[in-house]
């Protein structure tokens, strides 16, 4: 059965103020949500912007330096693992999108969100499904965070070898499940996470590194990492 395409889509905004939001790592086992907000300056384009997912690496990082050189602002917002076990994956990125908005050096007029759904915010905004593919302001922050999560996800390879991290930047490959029933959990594993969670009952913790108290940790009541299936 053929995709069905989505129409182009039209922002009742027209001015030059115009953010576009979106998120990267929301569904890994390790590691932090990232987002990032970015306004385009309509006097220089960037050409090429699409959905970061479907830009070789070579391309986006190619990408991510024009964006921040010709953007009229960006910013980007995060939420750490502890935050996302503490809220869930939902609330965190949630909260992560707010504070990549709330870091622009220029205040939004309008804000276009990745998704179905917007933060709970002061901004007027609406959400753009596959946003990512249909708006040049959303691709461009798809670009800027991607970019900066992996950057850190090789950065954190280096710091806990065995898992992989480089390569699958910390999602739930086969690789990595089994590094974590070889190895254990790290700090930086989602202890929120289903996986994680029944590694951490199998292995326990990687003790090769600084680590959490193994007893505070499974100590803990985290909530589900599901997703809304609405969201």
């Amino acid at each position: 059965m053929a995709r069905t395409e989505l129409p182009p889509f039209v922002c009742s905004y027209a001015g030059d103020r115009l953010a576009g939001v979106d998120e990267v790592g929301r569904g890994p086992l390790a590691g932090p949500v990232v987002t990032a907000a970015v306004i385009l300056d309509p006097t220089r384009p960037v050409p090429g912007l699409a959905d970061s997912k479907k830009l070789t690496e070579k391309r986006r990082e190619r990408l991510f330096e024009q964006i921040q050189e010709q953007a009229l602002a960006w910013s980007v917002g995060r939420c750490e693992v502890e935050e996302i076990d503490r809220l869930n994956i939902y609330q965190a990125t949630m909260l992560a999108m707010e504070r990549a908005v709330a870091g622009l050096p220029m205040a939004p007029e309008y804000v276009l969100v990745d998704g179905n759904r917007c933060p709970r915010w002061s901004w007027p905004s609406e959400p753009v499904v596959k946003g990512d593919g249909r708006v040049a302001c959303i691709s461009a922050a798809s670009i800027i965070a991607k970019v900066v999560r992996d950057r850190e996800m090789v950065a954190l390879d280096a710091q806990y070898p065995g898992y992989g991290l480089a390569g699958h930047k910390g999602y739930p490959t086969a690789a990595h499940l089994q590094a974590l029933e070889d190895l254990g959990l790290t700090p930086i594993h989602r202890r929120s996470f289903r996986p994680v969670q029944s590694a951490l009952e199998r292995v326990g913790e990687n003790r090769t590194g600084t680590q959490q108290d193994p007893a505070k940790s499974e100590s803990l009541d985290y909530p589900t990492d599901l997703f809304p299936e609405s969201v």
